[in-house]
């Protein structure tokens, strides 16, 4: 008699144990949420537009969790500090920075800015978490952050030394550190569900962004949403704020913070292929130099830390 052929995994299943196709929809989605928030500038305020998409996904998170909630809800209680300081960090600071950046600075800036996400990950990882940094991660992370730079200066180097940082690239570099500390600290996450954590960490959001909606609109800054302003909502709510960072948070619980950081390169080259799709824009040689750097170090760095 023929033993009993083993259960074929689902398409849900294989998506969620692959630290491959988790972190690339991860950097998928945020290369939409780049775009969005570019269309948001003058059609919604940025301090509305964070409190907006964590008050639309904090029940989708709260029906995913709950089921979990009764036997997770204890530990997320035990260590409400941390919830709250990561949710803060993570989820409301690091949004409510990017929004009111993306009103000040250019998508070249913004694109090299943010390749410095796996760099200050790493450098963290190695200091606090005291994790090991191989010549091969590091390797990998220096290729991608030349895939972020080929594409920010569209493959002439002498435009890199032509750029003037301003108020908006400062506060790139501010969220970027942010979200580097954001990543580092989900190493240290309670032991629960994922998205009862995510439901922690949402809640913590919501809470501690509704006071600067308040500070916006004390201050004049508040924007009466247009339709793309609510289509920017929708789209945080939905995307960003509820499916990227599940699957984020279970690729860095795969992999760990460091070499999960090294895909937030990613966004950039899917933010040129959405450009073309989307917006009509030209692909150049460039930016397939830059998607061979980019994906080549992903897995150089990744065959690095398997061996």
């Amino acid at each position: 008699m023929n033993a009993p052929s083993a259960p074929k995994a689902t398409p849900l299943a294989i998506v969620w144990n692959s630290p491959l196709l988790l972190l690339g929809l991860t950097a998928l989605i945020w290369a939409g949420h780049s775009i969005v928030g570019r269309l948001a500038t003058g059609q919604i305020g940025p301090m509305t537009l964070t409190a907006g998409r964590w008050s639309l996904a904090f029940l989708p998170i709260l029906a995913a969790a709950w089921k979990d909630l009764p036997q997770d809800g204890r530990k997320l209680l035990e260590r409400w500090p941390y919830v709250t300081a990561m949710g803060a960090i993570g989820y409301t600071g690091f949004n409510a920075i990017f929004y009111v950046a993306a009103h000040s600075t250019s998508a070249i800036n913004i694109s090299i800015i943010q390749g410095i996400v796996p760099a200050v990950v790493l450098m963290g990882a190695y200091v606090w978490l005291k994790a090991p940094v191989g010549p091969r991660q590091a390797l990998g992370a220096l290729a991608t952050i030349l895939g972020v730079a080929v594409i920010a200066c569209q493959g002439e180097p002498s435009k890199l030394l032509g750029l003037a940082f301003n108020h908006g690239d400062l506060l790139m570099v501010v969220a970027v550190v942010i979200y580097a500390v954001y990543t580092l600290g989900l190493a240290k996450r309670p032991d629960v569900k994922p998205f009862s954590l995510l439901a922690g960490f949402a809640f913590a959001a919501l809470i501690t962004s509704l006071p600067l909606v308040g500070w916006e609109i004390a201050t004049g800054g508040f924007v009466v949403p247009t339709a793309t302003g609510y289509f920017a909502l929708a789209y945080a709510a939905i995307g960003p704020a509820f499916i990227s960072q599940a699957l984020f948070m279970r690729g860095v619980e795969l992999i760990g913070p460091g070499k999960a950081g090294v895909y937030v390169n990613l966004v950039p080259v899917f933010g040129a292929a959405l450009g073309v799709a989307l917006l009509g824009e030209a692909f150049h040689l460039y930016h397939l130099a830059a998607l061979a750097l980019v994906a080549g170090g992903v897995w150089f760095a990744q065959s690095g830390a398997r061996k």
